[in-house]
């Protein structure tokens, strides 16, 4: 079963889930029962639930803490001085603890100019201000949280204006130039960025693969929220994630044949590192940047799909912000979700106790590598080369 360790600077995720026997490759049609080479057998307890996922927490260093400290020659600070400043560094420490302190902070070693590509949150908190009234707060990031900006909102100001505005004080209080791309996980809220965004020049892209924020935020209720005296025990979010009925799969989007597969992490890497060396279509997710660690020999469950025109499905397919597979036992079909809120069939099976069985187990999986799973678009049976390789990381939903 999955173990979390949390530090400050990482956190270690270490699945220990071993089958009893290692899944070859196999396949099964859209339309047909399916078959399998070797069974997918799971202990008891690899079936649990997985730890819940908490990111790094670099943070909670303010501006000024990161700044170089001036070099004073010897003797030159009295002793008075030197008691004035330590009581400056507590006063900066308590600060940082504070939690209706806002953040702004830069990664003195980052290099402004290659972040590029944002994530923000921009939505209500279980807190409420003086007035009665719910608190918002803006959180953006980069992927690798070197970038950590938040700041709150009265409710009463809540538009695209405010948005802009505070997008731009970003780009002025860190000396970064405005993103390309603003990844977003809320459809409540994509009129209001999509306009602040395209005002700015920026692409906005709804999607919920914004992995490092939806850990900061869930970090984030722990430490910050929860602490806040305006918070609000039980209050539910104001703006739930959608999680509509799936949809039919559009044809251009459909395989020949697909297949429930795992393989070891170690090779999981060396397909999702080809993504940067290869023409191959897909996503990666930099799970040294979340601070997940695994075992190379542990097994990460994924989907397989097979067709003979794997290309060109692979193109349709990385036009799609994929974000995760779920194999539905309960309706025996698979379930492809992308961008905020789309959900698709992506395939059907006939039910029966073996395929419940098999889906179970590989959700199950899934679950004890906490998420973790891939998309694989390949030419035939027998290749051995991926034309679409996506790695995706199946999370629960922020708890604000």
């Amino acid at each position: 079963m999955a173990t979390v360790g949390f530090n400050p600077t990482k956190i270690r995720t270490t699945p220990s889930f071993q089958p009893h026997k290692p899944i070859s490759t196999f396949f099964t049609s859209f339309s047909s029962k399916p078959t399998k080479k070797l069974p997918l057998n799971l202990s008891q307890s690899s079936a649990k639930s997985p730890p819940s996922l908490r990111p790094l927490r670099g943070g909670s260093i303010s501006e000024s803490s990161v700044s170089a400290p001036l070099q004073e020659e010897p003797g030159t600070v009295d002793d008075e001085e030197k008691e004035k400043e330590g009581d400056e560094d507590e006063d900066e420490d308590e600060d940082n603890d504070d939690p209706t302190a806002e953040l702004c902070y830069l990664d003195p070693e980052a290099d402004p100019e290659t972040i590029t590509e944002w994530e923000m949150d921009f939505c209500s908190r279980p807190i409420l201000d003086i007035r009665g009234k719910k608190i918002w707060e803006l959180v953006v990031c980069d992927r690798s949280l070197s970038l950590q900006f938040t700041k709150y909102f009265p409710n009463n100001v809540i538009n695209s204006i405010t948005l802009k505005d505070a997008i731009v004080s970003i780009t002025d209080e860190l000396g970064v130039p405005l993103p390309d791309k603003i990844r977003f996980f809320r459809s409540q809220m994509q009129t209001i960025i999509t306009k602040a965004c395209k005002e700015l020049g920026i692409k906005p892209i709804p999607s919920k693969r914004c992995l490092s924020l939806l850990l900061w935020l869930e970090d984030r209720y722990e430490t910050v929220y929860i602490r806040h005296p305006g918070f609000q025990k039980g209050a539910k979010p104001l703006l739930a994630l959608d999680n509509p009925f799936p949809m039919q799969l559009p044809e251009n989007l459909f395989g020949d044949k697909w297949a429930f597969v795992q393989l070891p992490f170690s090779v999981v890497q060396q397909e999702a590192s080809s993504l940067e060396t290869k023409y191959v279509f897909g996503a990666n997710i930099d799970l040294d940047l979340l601070g997940i660690e695994i075992d190379a020999d542990t097994l990460i469950p994924g989907l397989a799909v097979a067709s003979s025109r794997a290309k060109p499905l692979a193109g349709w397919m990385n036009g799609l912000e994929v974000c995760s597979m779920e194999a539905d036992a309960a309706r025996a079909s698979l379930i492809l979700s992308v961008g905020i809120s789309t959900r698709y069939v992506y395939a059907t099976y006939k039910k029966t106790p073996v395929t419940t069985s098999e889906a179970e187990a590989w959700e199950a999986a899934k679950k004890a590598c906490g998420g973790l799973h891939f998309l694989a678009i390949q030419n035939d049976l027998d290749s051995d080369h991926c034309e679409g390789f996506w790695l995706l990381l199946d999370l629960p939903p922020p708890p604000v």
